[in-house]
């Protein structure tokens, strides 16, 4: 096994979860099996219980581990499959070397920082580096490990400690550490500065581990001056210092690190025999097409995304990257518009009336709405105020999780004339509780107490979901939520005409609710979190189906799609079958001129909001 451990200094969020992942897409393409561990020292158990404007959104994986957003962008670049245990907390070690004492496996002695809960540091990455993260249950051969926060924070030290041990643990060839250091270009000079690389280097190798990469972050290229600079005050060969400056998107991340010579350099430091002289003309050349179109995409799609935590743009990290692969998949440019849903609200018409037209005025002139899921009453009746418009003028819609619940509730409010349906998260009271608290619900304890992980939705009849996803009998989907449409309720609201197309195997729990495409071009919404499984090359059906119809293009794609089914030999399709079919299907739809927004009656010339 190869270690490489990606350390980060000077600021956090210098772009540490981007560069690991970079990292391992490189070594993937060099046929290489690859594991990525993310290492969060703060003292949390895991991050379920944080507020979205903490660390931004939580991530969801296969087994139900809520974890942090970082190990999104490992599955997505990877394509790999992690687990609960790729992420460590300073709370996970703990918890577990504290229980280690209360059985007495510690035969009495004193417990100390220094070796126990090091040695645990080190035994967990062992153990986590071996297991599979791939269909092919091969063992991964390199693991990459990003330590959060930066060199020099006090909760980061005893994994800072851990891996001085660990580096002589394991040989000298299987072990690597890349530093990310911020290299500030202020505007006033437009020198470069780099001192502050040199004391976060000073402070790591302080520390006992010495950095055999060195990547610098900075807005533009740096000179080679500044890298001989770096390579002088810091003890690394001048072509160890790499940089990486600010770009059009993350896709150009491992391009500029494989230009830059990291194949060679990771060849050689842990004696991998994958460097040669000329690499294949066709080498990563899914990235470099991903990136081109990325680049040279010009017609746009306008997207409002009605939340809560709009804030904070990586509460909706997932979200934001599906829409992202959805929409160069339909060759347009992605323009996300984050709209809080508290200020489509009547109260806000009244408290701030310029905040709400203007936020009436984004809706209004999108290609297609998301709602996102989200937890409490905040911001609830903005949301079923943006569903109401999107049914009620035809304009593409999803909805994901707490979106689902707002769409029922929105259509037995206004459709079926329930004026008080509500959820009992919101009204406990509510004569039409369309949505109640599921049994695994824990009000007396927070974390992991929701209905988590991978769950199987049976699809049930016809449906525009079910052709997207390829006219399958059921999927895999990741959940992450509390409450769920009331079962007693749902024959009654199917002739009231939503209809709920996909069921958990119990057929008790609604996962996906549609109104039929006569009625509505895409009024979609799922319980589950499709956004977690989306990937560059691959993107999610639901969030495939909100672009298409947003462009005039998920009728026609839907008839090409049926009379496309190309299979491999073995009758699965490949990702180059895959990529095919999308952009064969995409090519052979003309585009029709998208309808445009409809005002709603209380948004008319007179608003106070005269331009865009």
């Amino acid at each position: 096994m190869k270690y490489i451990l990606v350390t980060g200094g000077v600021i956090s969020g210098i772009g540490k979860g981007v560069i690991a992942s970079s990292i391992g897409t490189i070594l993937k393409h060099c046929g290489l099996h690859v594991t990525s561990i993310k290492i969060d020292p703060y003292i949390n158990i895991d991050a379920g219980t944080f507020s979205p404007f903490e660390h931004g959104e939580v991530f969801v994986l296969d087994d139900g581990g809520e974890v942090d957003l970082d190990l999104g962008n490992y599955e997505r670049f990877l394509d790999v499959t992690l687990h609960r245990a790729n992420n460590i907390t300073t709370g996970k070690i703990y918890q577990q070397v504290i229980e280690c004492e209360r059985r007495g496996d510690y035969l009495g002695k004193t417990v100390q920082v220094v070796p126990h809960i090091t040695d645990a540091i080190q035994e967990w990455v062992i153990n986590v580096a071996k297991v599979p993260v791939t269909d092919d249950g091969k063992e991964p051969e390199v693991c990459i490990i990003e330590l959060g926060g930066t060199i020099g924070d006090i909760e980061g030290m005893p994994f800072v400690e851990a891996f001085r041990q660990f580096q002589f643990r394991v040989s000298h060839e299987s072990f690597c550490c890349v530093h990310v250091s911020l290299v500030p270009q202020p505007k006033s000079t437009g020198e470069s500065k780099t001192k502050p690389t040199q004391a976060s280097v000073k402070e790591l190798r302080g520390s006992g581990l010495s950095p055999d990469l060195i990547v610098c972050r900075s807005e533009m290229p740096i000179i080679d001056e500044v890298k001989q600079k770096i390579s002088n005050f810091c003890h690394v060969k001048p072509d160890r210092v790499i940089c990486i400056h600010d770009c059009t998107s993350t896709y150009r991340v491992p391009l500029m690190l494989e230009e830059q010579g990291l194949i060679q350099f990771i060849a050689e430091r842990l004696q991998l025999n994958i460097a040669t002289p000329a690499r294949p003309k066709k080498f990563m050349w899914k990235w470099r097409d991903l990136a081109d179109r990325h680049d040279n995409v010009r017609k746009v799609v306008e997207i409002a995304l009605v939340g809560k935590y709009t804030q904070l743009e990586d509460a909706y990290a997932s979200v934001t990257k599906a829409l992202q692969h959805s929409a160069l998949f339909v060759n347009r440019r992605l323009n996300l518009s984050y709209i809080e849903a508290t200020s489509l609200e009547e109260a806000t018409k009244i408290e701030n009336p310029v905040k709400y037209h203007q936020a009436w005025q984004i809706l209004c002139r999108s290609d297609g709405v998301i709602v996102p899921g989200g937890f409490g009453k905040r911001g609830m009746e903005g949301k079923i105020a943006a569903v109401t418009w999107c049914r009620t003028t035809r304009k593409p819609f999803l909805g994901v999780c707490l979106g689902l619940q707002a769409a029922v509730i929105e259509f037995t409010r206004n459709v079926m004339n329930w004026k008080d349906a509500n959820t009992t998260e919101i009204d406990p009271e509510s004569p039409y509780p369309v949505v109640i608290d599921m049994p695994e619900h824990n009000p007396g304890q927070m974390g992991g107490t929701m209905r988590l992980g991978k769950r199987t939705t049976i699809f049930h009849g016809d449906s525009i979901l079910k052709k997207l996803y390829g006219n399958v009998g059921s999927i895999d989907e990741r959940h992450r939520h509390r409450y769920e449409i009331n079962p007693e309720f749902v024959d009654k609201i199917e002739e009231a005409g939503l209809h709920f197309v996909g069921r958990d195997e119990s057929e008790t729990r609604m996962e996906i609710m549609e109104l039929p495409i006569s009625t509505h071009p895409y009024f979609v919404a799922t319980q589950y979190h499709p956004e977690y499984i989306s990937r560059p090359l691959k993107p999610s059906p639901p969030y495939l189906g909100l672009l298409l119809a947003a462009v005039g293009k998920l009728q026609p794609y839907l008839n090409n799609a049926m009379a496309s089914n190309t299979t491999s030999e073995d009758g699965e399709n490949s990702d180059d079958d895959i990529v095919g079919i999308l952009r064969r299907n995409i090519s052979n739809v003309s585009l029709s001129a998208t309808s445009t927004p409809v005002t709603p009656s209380h948004l008319s010339v007179k608003s106070p909001v005269g331009t865009d």
